[in-house]
């Protein structure tokens, strides 16, 4: 009897571990469905930074004719600038997506009007875990010097990124993408 106590526990421990382990790999917590952020993983933080230097990464460069940067977003996913608390039109679906990279209908030919690569650093990435997934905050820059084919208006600080990530069957993804510009209006 003492035995089939002891096969029972074992199963019962590992039927709990295996349940454990189905909720980590579907990127949620139990309680996240009730308005609780998710527990993000240190690989979670590591699959948010990656996604958002492949951003950068497909954005200069309009990989794969922008679809790689239209790739980077789930299904109902969007991007749109904002200036002034204004929200530009949301770019969505995947064809107005690669558009928004300068691909798709647009043949990236962004790459040939700047005389190549523009580069965009992202700094100072905030990651905060909500009940969706996670959100995040980053810098924008772009470092170049004036005479590379760019404007004044494109040097240095550039405004910020506001970014929701949702956990997808093909790993993390850009729920939406928000570039807030800096203001426009002057200072007071």
């Amino acid at each position: 009897m003492k035995r089939i106590g002891t096969v029972i526990v074992a199963i019962v421990s590992v039927a709990l571990v295996t349940l454990g382990v189905v909720r980590a790999q579907q990127g949620r917590a139990p309680s996240a469905a009730a308005g609780v952020p998710m527990t993000l993983t240190p690989m979670d933080y590591i699959e948010i930074q990656q996604l958002v230097i492949r951003y950068a990464k497909a954005l200069d460069g309009c990989t794969n004719n922008g679809y790689d940067y239209a790739d980077l977003y789930a299904p109902d996913g969007w991007f749109a600038g904002s200036t002034d608390g204004v929200l530009e039109t949301p770019f969505k679906g995947r064809e107005r997506l690669a558009e928004a990279a300068g691909g798709g209908s647009l043949k990236c030919a962004k790459l040939k009007r700047r005389g190549g690569l523009w580069i965009h650093v992202m700094a100072n990435h905030l990651i905060t875990p909500s009940p969706e997934g996670a959100t995040g905050h980053v810098d924008l820059v772009y470092p170049l010097e004036h005479g590379n084919g760019f404007d004044v208006d494109h040097m240095g600080h550039v405004g910020h990124y506001e970014d929701v990530y949702v956990k997808t069957d093909k790993g993390w993804r850009f729920k939406s993408r928000v570039h807030v510009q800096p203001s426009t209006k002057p200072a007071a």
